[in-house]
């Protein structure tokens, strides 16, 4: 599988599933037990890298806005909602976390924001597969502080001036 696959795969379950973000994923995991294990492993590997990716302070604190506040695994799960979303969504994100604001702007912090399932949708594929866990990726996890410069969540003139689209929507 390579990035092209992986992307129209993002896209044709997240339209399938009509941006809920459970049926996505069990959508997700019905069409990757359609291929081999390997394209499995390989989706799982492309999944990993872009979460990887997204692991940097300013994404966090745009997510930090949008949720109404983001610990750890709150930015986890939005990670992989934010991958769901499809690669313009995801690459304009990192480009510029503020661009949110125009790239998602139905965005509701009840309903979005949080793809934990997708998260797994490859190890449950796999195992459903092979009735074998999924194999380690081989690629470097995330350890440690996110990538970036340090940003303070807290300090409500810096989120504005670092994210003054999304502050004035999603500010306090």
């Amino acid at each position: 599988m390579d990035e092209t696959d992986f992307w129209q795969l993002i896209d044709d379950t997240r339209e399938g599933a009509q941006g809920d973000p459970v049926e996505h994923a069990d959508l997700l995991v019905e069409r990757l037990v359609e291929r081999t294990p390997d394209e499995v492993i390989d989706f799982a590997r492309l999944f990993e890298a872009r979460l990887l990716r997204a692991w940097r302070w300013e994404l966090w604190g745009a997510a930090d806005l949008l949720l109404g506040g983001a610990g750890d695994d709150a930015f986890d799960y939005f990670c992989c909602w934010l991958v769901g979303q499809g690669r313009e969504v995801f690459e304009g994100a990192l480009a510029d976390p503020d661009e949110l604001a125009d790239l998602v702007p139905d965005f509701d912090e009840e309903d979005d924001g949080d793809a934990e399932e997708l998260g797994d949708a490859a190890a449950q594929a796999y195992e459903q597969l092979t009735g074998l866990p999924l194999p380690e990726l081989g690629i470097r996890t995330k350890s440690g502080e996110p990538g970036g410069e340090t940003i303070d969540f807290d300090n409500a003139r810096i989120m504005e001036e670092r994210f003054p689209r999304l502050w004035e929507r999603y500010g306090s």
